[in-house]
């Protein structure tokens, strides 16, 4: 049976112990995408909704959201995040906005989580200012692209660019 590094001898959830770990530099990319009415995006690209900018206030959630995870993913550590970028680019053809993050930490532990949870947050906010329009939009694909650093060293999802 696998051995799982979140749970003790006895089964309980632990928080792993990376402290005789050596910090290294590690990096993680993450995506997702909002699918909504052709109608939503021109709104929002066009920077009409009556909320404000919803790309701009997306962006921000998702740095804010990196740099949170621990406080609202139980067993990640906090981190001291030295970048996050987010990126944010309508694709016209699907009706969708893509969600691209990076976060960069030089620590014990990877910054997987802080760029997952940066993609689906930015996804989960401008799901949150357009619902009153386009209560039909949808999350999709929130998932991990690259990473690197670490015991693990480098991976990157096969489609990946």
């Amino acid at each position: 049976m696998a051995h799982f590094t979140h749970l003790n001898e006895k089964g309980e959830a632990q928080m792993v112990d990376v402290g005789d770990k050596s910090a290294t530099s590690r990096v993680a990319t993450a995506s997702a995408w909002v699918k909504m009415s052709a109608e939503t995006l021109k709104m929002i690209v066009e920077g009409k909704h009556k909320k404000g900018d919803v790309l701009a206030v997306a962006r921000i959630a998702a740095i804010q959201a990196a740099k949170k995870t621990w406080d609202i993913i139980p067993l990640c550590h906090p981190l001291m995040l030295t970048s996050i970028k987010v990126d944010l680019q309508p694709d016209w053809d699907k009706n969708t906005i893509v969600i691209k993050t990076l976060c960069k930490v030089s620590g014990q532990t990877g910054v997987e989580m802080e760029a997952l949870c940066a993609a689906s947050t930015a996804g989960l906010t401008i799901y949150d200012m357009c619902k009153a329009v386009d209560k039909g939009m949808i999350i999709g694909d929130i998932q991990l692209e690259t990473k690197s650093g670490g015991q693990s060293g480098e991976w990157k999802r096969p489609h990946s660019k």
